[in-house]
């Protein structure tokens, strides 16, 4: 268990006049502990669809699945606790990540394999916005890393990583996720195992 403070959401809308009004302020109705990898909990706050996105009184998007990818020329904002790292983990996790990455949807995402740096190395097509909001935290490249505090913001474009947590407490980040498509040189710089991507065909 952590200590974390719990998450309240507050949604906007507009009522039959057009008058600004409070559709919703709670807990969100989406939060998921992932059974592959105990202690991580994605809180799910909204998504997007579309650019310009659709300004409405539209469903709560964070009903459905688990997906780890924003939507198609959308966006997915969400919470993300990451326990730390344990032993076991770091000597069997990369048998196991396929389940893991099936649990939030998108098991093509992990790039792991004999030699990654971290059993949860994986890329998306999408440049990502992640704010250290509680705990302390260690962005893995292909090549080097990056120890992240409370008010540290990562700017992910596209990249081979992972998060790892060496610090012996959960870290939560907040995650804002941009759908994208990989430049045509980073296209071709494709990892050997690397699966097709969304973009592709």
């Amino acid at each position: 268990m952590t200590n974390l403070p719990a998450i309240t959401r507050i949604v906007t809308g507009h009522d039959a006049d057009g008058q600004a009004i409070v559709i919703e302020a709670g807990p969100l109705p989406t939060a998921v502990a992932l059974s592959a990898i105990p202690g991580t909990v994605f809180h799910e706050i909204w998504s997007t669809e579309g650019s310009p996105a659709p300004v409405d009184n539209g469903p709560d998007p964070t009903l459905g699945p688990l997906v780890l990818s924003p939507p198609r020329n959308g966006t997915r904002i969400r919470i993300v606790d990451i326990p730390p790292d344990t032993e076991e983990f770091l000597r069997e996790g990369r048998d196991k990540m396929g389940a893991a990455f099936s649990e939030i949807g998108e098991a093509g995402a992990s790039t792991v394999k004999t030699g990654s740096p971290h059993p949860l190395m994986h890329r998306t097509e999408s440049v990502d916005y992640g704010v250290v909001l509680e705990g302390e935290l260690t962005l893995v490249l292909d090549k080097g890393e990056v120890d992240l505090k409370p008010g540290y913001v990562v700017v992910q474009r596209g990249t081979n990583h992972a998060w790892a947590n060496r610090s012996g407490k959960v870290c939560r980040m907040l995650f804002v996720l941009i759908d994208g498509a990989f430049a045509s040189e980073i296209a071709g710089q494709k990892h050997p195992d690397e699966p097709v991507r969304r973009s592709d065909p």
